[in-house]
């Protein structure tokens, strides 16, 4: 854009010329310093941004700072141009329209502001300055201006307020994007990450622990005989066990530890630079939390259990195997009674030791 409007510059700098050396301006030399004046400060701008110098400013583009003196320019090339000014609105209507993209609703009104003004100076100036009276055809001149300012302000506010509409529908388009994310990621019932969410975090944790050698532990839940539940008390019940079951994990373990819904009743929890026996110990405050819950169920009261099955990620194995094996010991918690929390043995080697088991 800076090199756009210095080329325009360039080009009302040129036809000025042109004028001036066919006779139809005054002041030839005063045109000629107009030019060099004009597109030197350009010059001056444009170096300042593309140096990188501009950075530290306000406004890094200078867009205020080049309209302004090009609009400056502007009024002084109509006092100059003697009786070929009538090109001039039409090079003051480009510059408006050069900013407008990069202005706020205020920068328009002031700056059209300015410009009003200082036409209006160049208008009363211009006759004085080339030694003429005032005729019909400067009134007309001081008219077409007048217009041109009050149709490209007029035009500038309403792109301006086409712009601040189409702001809001983009950050209404972008919360709704962000909703549908936090949907995608979420499951409806618990407010939880659902699977796909949480595969994702926890390959992004397994990265992070192969990096700073800081222990991964995962755990399977599953309520036990929840099925039940749904047949006898129906899905509703099932389903306020559910958000109690959530809302007591959420309450027994730390803010660190993340909590999935995996499918159906079971879940997911992901304990991150946490060692196995503080793990055991976390599960067990978990399982004791959930024994002590009561879902209301007409006159009745709902109580379940948990089963658990804990293992520590070791370097060089998926997240998938690491899954499978607390798998494994969720079912050896739930062949041994349930409501119970079982430590799955080292893959290496596999099946070298039992499941500790933690009633």
């Amino acid at each position: 854009m800076a090199l756009l409007a210095l080329v325009l510059m360039a080009g009302s700098a040129g036809v000025m010329l042109m004028l001036a050396h066919a006779g139809m301006t005054a002041h030839k030399e005063a045109v000629q310093w107009w030019a060099a004046i004009s597109v030197g400060g350009l010059v001056v701008m444009t170096v300042m941004i593309f140096s990188g110098w501009s950075e530290r400013l306000p406004d890094p583009s200078l867009t205020i700072v080049q309209m302004s003196w090009t609009i400056t320019s502007g009024a002084v090339a109509y006092v100059l141009a003697g009786d070929a000014r009538g090109v001039v609105p039409s090079v003051l209507a480009m510059i408006l329209f050069f900013g407008t993209f990069g202005l706020s609703l205020a920068q328009v009104i002031g700056i059209g502001s300015y410009a009003l003004f200082a036409f209006v100076v160049a208008v009363a100036a211009a006759a004085r300055f080339n030694a003429a009276s005032y005729t019909v055809v400067d009134t007309a001149y001081a008219l077409m201006v007048l217009l041109v300012l009050a149709g490209s302000i007029a035009l500038n506010l309403r792109i301006q307020s086409i712009r601040q509409r189409l702001g809001l529908q983009r950050e209404a388009l972008a919360q709704a994007l962000a909703e549908n994310r936090e949907l995608a990621m979420r499951d409806e019932l618990t407010g939880l990450l659902n699977r796909r969410a949480m595969l994702d975090l926890m390959l992004l944790e397994q990265r992070r622990s192969l990096r700073s050698g800081r222990p991964l532990l995962l755990a399977l839940l599953d309520i036990d005989h929840f099925k039940p539940i749904n047949d006898q008390h129906g899905h509703s019940t099932g389903d306020r066990a559910l958000q109690a079951f959530t809302a007591a994990v959420r309450g027994s373990v730390r803010d660190t530890d993340v909590l999935a819904r995996w499918g159906g009743e079971e879940f997911v929890l992901m304990l991150c630079d946490t060692r196995v026996d503080d793990g055991l110990e976390l599960l067990d405050r978990v399982r004791g939390a959930v024994a002590q819950l009561q879902v209301l169920h007409v006159s009745e009261t709902v109580r379940f259990t948990v089963s658990a099955g804990l293992a520590q990620h070791v370097p060089g194995e998926t997240i998938e195997h690491t899954l499978d094996r607390a798998d494994q010991a969720l079912y050896t918690a739930k062949a041994l009674g349930r409501n119970r929390v079982a430590v799955a043995p080292s893959p290496r080697p596999i099946g070298a030791a039992s499941a500790h088991l933690r009633p």
